[in-house]
């Protein structure tokens, strides 16, 4: 009789192709995924290494794979939710060894207006909780905080000369 251990441990070593390939697509079908993440991804499942650049192409060439797609809605989404500047983004992009064409496609929908008005109103919300000793103080922590979130220094400026 074998225990569940000996079981599970089996059958992680022994996944076919088409097992890895079935599993791959339904995680890239529930949402965006970069190629880097689905290679870790199938990494720690235990996929024999000459299967996982068959896997990513056949995910690529059935579009569940698209780095433009991920792009897109990855800057959407952190700008949108996280408040993340285009710097943060775009850094953030870099690690996942996306094209710097491709990641700068992405952050150019960013809609300018709604962009500086994303940083005066972080900058405003800062800035209610904000003890300083003098207005060099107040700017000082304002920018350090504004550029954390990955925000140019120009659009900080412009920002901070809009508060009160």
């Amino acid at each position: 009789m074998r225990t569940p251990t000996s079981t599970t441990h089996n059958s992680a070593n022994t996944r076919t192709y088409e097992q890895m390939l079935f599993k791959a697509s339904a995680y890239c079908a529930t949402a965006e995924h970069c190629e880097a993440d689905v290679r870790t991804k199938l990494q720690t499942w235990a996929c024999a290494p000459e299967h996982i650049d068959k896997i990513i192409d056949y995910l690529k060439q059935e579009n569940f794979l698209n780095e433009q797609r991920y792009c897109n809605a990855f800057v959407r989404d952190k700008f949108r939710f996280n408040q993340w500047g285009k710097t943060k983004i775009a850094m953030m992009l870099r690690t996942k060894n996306i094209a710097e064409e491709t990641i700068a496609e992405a952050i150019d929908q960013i809609d300018d207006a709604t962009y500086q008005q994303t940083v005066t109103t972080l900058l405003q919300t800062k800035l209610k909780g904000l003890k300083y000793r003098d207005e060099y103080d107040r700017k000082a922590k304002l920018i350090r905080f504004a550029q954390g979130r990955g925000f140019e220094y120009g659009i900080i400026a412009a920002a901070i000369e809009q508060l009160p």
